[in-house]
């Protein structure tokens, strides 16, 4: 198997249209897919990754996830849909109530999965995905189906800088050697 190269703080992107069923028709997605080396150790990542605290951690500055079920466990568990209000920027209200559902949490093959939804993004199935690049560094990517109708490209548009800014942040986890939900 070929090892990526990452050029140093960088990201991969690809977005793909696609075709999905949403509620019974087929519709026009996207599939964004957004990747990273980050330099930690897979076992580390795995535990941080499971935990709504690293979500905070990286998607601040973007977006501020407050829960509406009087606060985020510990850890992601499997079956668990979880409600948030968004904000953009910590200050914007965006898509009304952000419902995320844990689909699987598999520890062998170090996935998360999840089906998300709102009133803009309808669908937002999203993929974690760590692989062991030896050496203390890991291949990260974030993959995500979006649908969103007429909004669906400026989504995935936002999207993109969104998941580019969260692996950024990664990078400051993996630099400052930090873990989460202890």
């Amino acid at each position: 198997m070929a090892e990526t190269i990452y050029p140093k703080n960088t990201s991969k992107v690809s977005i793909e249209n696609i075709t999905i069923e949403y509620q019974g028709a087929k519709v026009k997605a996207k599939k964004l897919t957004v990747s990273s080396r980050i330099p930690m150790a897979i076992e580390n990542a795995w535990e941080n990754v499971q935990t709504p605290e690293l979500l905070q951690f990286v998607a601040k500055g973007m977006i501020r996830f407050q829960s509406t079920d009087g606060g985020f466990p510990k850890k992601w568990q499997m079956g668990q849909t979880y409600g948030a209000k968004m904000r953009i920027f910590g200050f914007l209200p965006f898509g009304g109530t952000h419902y995320l559902k844990i689909e699987r949490i598999d520890g062998n093959t170090y996935e998360i999965e999840t089906r998300e939804w709102d009133k803009s993004a309808k669908v937002w199935n999203h993929i974690v995905r760590l692989k062991d690049l030896a050496n203390n560094s890991i291949h990260y990517e974030d993959s995500i189906i979006i649908y969103g109708g007429l909004l669906t490209g400026f989504i995935t548009t936002f999207a993109k800088v969104f998941y580019k800014h969260r692996q950024r942040r990664w990078q400051i986890v993996a630099k400052e050697k930090m873990v989460f939900g202890k």
